[in-house]
């Protein structure tokens, strides 16, 4: 039992997954409408309908990796099962498009709270820093501000519509005077709405398993179909609207909506409320749009800082990276992807000039990782797609293949940006596997089935008579010495679990030979050694139990009905207020949802 690995529980459902993909799609129309009009003024609207239709044909073929990766989606999980050094390039990618993603959304949050643009940058910068001095402490529900936000932001959209509707008009729309190769352009420069399909289908492996499915066969098809749908239809419908309300202003505006692209939704909800009632509540309607837009825009920031720290941490634990990225902090926090999170964004920020050289960054990543992830889906033969999936899915990735070589070739700076990111990570997982002594080689077919991963000694548990009682330490504490007087009066077998917290959202499973092991873990191994120790001296059977958990209230629920104690000891715990405030209580956690057939004892 010592061998245990990640527990990774099913906590999330389609509401809560729904809420955290919109934290990226829904603030997509915060710039997705400003840059349009940019590039094509008074002729954008088949450009925003064109990058509504993509988005969908995204959203679908993401219901079908969903469907068929229950464990993981994102593209390092899909593609991992091809080929390892094309899902290390996947994920590599996705490291570029969430560092892109957190400097957009900090600029843009700036830009909604009308910073003056002489402090953006500095502004945009510090934001980055106090968002990873957040993460030290690794806030388990990094997503609770995109959650509570959703609703408001909705109410925002649709308010903006509703107040559009009778000044709608087709009057202003002009059509294209440009050929195909610049429309195509255009096009390829306003697709910045991609990037929270890949985070859902990170999710995955944490969704709630749908009805009849089981941990042996786990099945979240309507669990993250219904979060997409829901969500795309929202995105797509308010961006399409939104679109045309913008074209549908007059156009004697269009020198003000040149000069404030950057926040076009406070614009349209300034305009169209001044339109409605009078310029009093249209101001300050477009205050409070921004404010809430903002808000959305900074817990933006903090889920893109967070994923990039679980995305690191989870190549380093596959050996894809060098092992000292594994270390964590005393909060569970890896200590060097947390500084890489927060260094990252703040030098791309620093050496861009404007909120649109950083959308010149943004596709590049997240278009070439969905690129990736649909082509490995593509060859991967044991999915079983249907006829339309594989169709549908097949013109999807010549599109966005498309749009890749488009980027590459219109946009250097993004080219460049991303052969950096791709160089030094590909460096550094060549140097980690020099250092753990790996040699890629090629056998045939025939020699790779016959090869076995290492199998684990097992060992049978010889039960004495009698209760079990499980104890969840935390430290050298009172309640230990308690158990083991216990178990020693009960004739019960003592079951002690440590649970290492690990507070980083993992956008996927751990696929890795080396599981962690309590020994190797210096308070971890104090504990054990002690108390088998004590066991033996007083005829106790002690079985040592660790895990490695994002949530560890639920993992103790799971372990203690697992193992079908009859008794559960936890101590008091002594956290500090701060603490206490981002992760919660584990007590309070484990005494709400502990079966009634399990007694808790809590020592203090």
């Amino acid at each position: 039992m010592d061998g245990q690995g990640m527990h990774r529980p099913r906590n999330v459902d389609w509401r809560r997954a729904g809420a955290l993909l919109y934290g990226d799609w829904g603030t997509s129309k915060a710039y997705v409408i400003g840059a349009a009009f940019l590039a094509a003024h008074y002729a954008s609207l088949p450009i925003i309908v064109a990058v509504c239709v993509l988005t969908a044909l995204v959203g679908y073929n993401y219901t079908v990796i969903c469907a068929h990766f229950p464990d993981g989606g994102g593209v390092y999980s899909a593609a991992r099962g091809q080929s390892r050094m094309v899902a290390v390039i996947g994920a590599l990618m996705l490291v570029a498009n969430f560092c892109v993603t957190a400097a957009l959304s900090g600029w843009a949050a700036m830009n909604y709270f009308r910073v003056p643009p002489e402090y953006l940058a500095p502004a945009t910068m510090g934001l980055i820093l106090i968002v990873g001095a957040i993460n030290y402490f690794g806030p388990k529900h990094s997503g609770s501000l995109a959650i509570s936000l959703a609703v408001p932001m909705v109410v925002v959209v649709v308010l903006i519509v509703l107040l559009s509707l009778p000044h709608l008009s087709t009057a202003n729309l002009e059509p294209s005077r440009s050929g195909f190769g610049a429309n195509w352009t255009a096009f390829v420069g306003v697709i910045l709405a991609l990037s929270g399909v890949e985070a859902i289908a990170n999710l995955t492996g944490v969704m709630q398993l749908d009805r009849g499915a089981s941990a042996g066969r786990p099945m979240v098809k309507k669990t993250a179909g219904k979060a997409i749908l829901l969500v795309a239809i929202e995105v797509v419908l308010g961006t399409v609207l939104l679109g045309w309300a913008m074209l549908s202003l007059p156009k004697g505006l269009a020198g003000m909506l040149d000069e404030r692209w950057e926040d076009m939704i406070s614009v349209l909800a300034e305009q169209y409320g001044a339109l409605t009632f009078n310029a009093t509540v249209g101001h300050y309607f477009g205050l409070v749009t921004g404010v809430i837009v903002g808000l959305l825009l900074l817990s933006a920031v903090n889920t893109a800082v967070g994923a990039l720290i679980g995305l690191i941490y989870l190549l380093a634990r596959d050996g894809e990276m060098p092992r000292s990225f594994n270390r964590l902090n005393a909060h569970g926090v890896p200590w060097i992807p947390m500084f890489i999170a927060a260094l990252l964004p703040f030098v791309v920020v620093a050496f861009s000039p404007s909120q649109l050289s950083l959308m010149e960054l943004y596709a590049i990543g997240v278009v070439g990782a969905i690129t990736v992830n649909l082509g490995s889906c593509l060859l991967n033969r044991s999915l079983k797609l249907r006829w339309y999936e594989f169709l549908v899915m097949a013109a999807t990735f010549v599109v966005l293949l498309a749009v890749e070589v488009t980027i590459a070739k219109t946009k250097p700076n993004a080219l460049f940006f991303i052969v950096c990111i791709l160089i030094v990570g590909l460096s550094l997982r060549s140097w980690a596997q020099w250092r753990a002594g790996f040699r890629t080689i090629t056998v045939s077919k025939e020699v790779a089935a016959a090869v076995s991963p290492e199998s684990f000694s097992k060992f049978e548990l010889n039960l004495q008579p009698g209760q079990a009682i499980m104890v969840a330490a935390r430290g050298l504490t009172p309640v230990l010495r308690f158990a083991l007087e216990e178990a020693r009066l009960r004739q019960a077998t003592l079951y002690v679990l440590y649970v290492k917290e690990l507070s980083v959202n993992l956008p996927g499973p751990l696929e890795t030979a080396e599981r962690p092991r309590w020994q190797d873990d210096k308070k971890a191994a104090e504990i054990m050694y002690g108390m088998m120790e004590l066991g033996k001296k007083n005829e106790v059977p002690v079985i040592p139990l660790y895990m490695i958990s994002e949530n560890p209230s639920g993992t103790i629920l799971d372990m203690a009905a697992t193992l079908g104690v009859d008794i559960l000891m936890l101590g008091a715990s002594h956290r500090h207020a701060l603490e206490k405030l981002l992760k919660g209580s584990v007590i309070s956690e484990v005494a709400k949802n502990l079966p009634d057939n399990i007694q808790l004892v809590i020592h203090g």
